[in-house]
């Protein structure tokens, strides 16, 4: 599949089947995000890969959907506190690095025909919690990984007239 047929081709996944998904897929996944550019190469960030058997209710502190725990894992991007490349106007790009690095991941799995969804919308708190997160840890964005359940649902976007500013 080429690129514009992958991009095409990415949604967010609702719904999961409970089938496993293979370590070499994981692997692969894993693999294109720490290829992923962050500012000034720094890789401030770190991939937390979590099994959700046995956890629905931990997770359901985190995000309470019922769907994001149906998948047999959830990845956390976090990123190190205080590491990552800050602006001259003190602006910090870690939630820009774990952004490209969440945008590989979720555009990695679709590739191997797995389902995500961008999570950002949950309790920094509980993920913390349940996650047994190291103090220099903020996690940024999440999502479940596991084999989608269904079809693709047609997705709303604007137009280009309605995004894009030329001067």
């Amino acid at each position: 599949m080429d690129f514009f047929e992958l991009i095409n081709k990415r949604y967010s996944v609702r719904s999961y089947l409970p089938d496993e998904v293979e370590d070499e897929k994981i692997r692969k996944i894993l693999e294109v995000a720490r290829l992923a550019p962050t500012a000034c190469n720094l890789q401030a960030f770190k991939i937390v890969v979590a099994k959700t058997e046995g956890r629905k209710e931990q997770l359901n502190r985190i995000y309470s959907r019922t769907w994001f725990a149906e998948a047999p894992y959830m990845i956390a991007v976090c990123a190190v506190k205080g590491k990552g490349w800050v602006r001259s106007d003190q602006k910090s790009f870690a939630d820009v690095d774990t952004a490209i690095i969440m945008d590989h991941i979720i555009l990695a799995a679709t590739a191997l025909g797995l389902g995500t969804c961008w999570i950002g919308a949950f309790d920094p708190g509980a993920v913390i919690d349940v996650l047994n997160l190291d103090k220099d840890l903020e996690p940024i964005v999440l999502t479940p990984l596991g084999y989608p359940k269904g079809e693709q649902t047609p997705r709303r976007r604007k137009t280009l007239e309605e995004l894009v500013i030329y001067r």
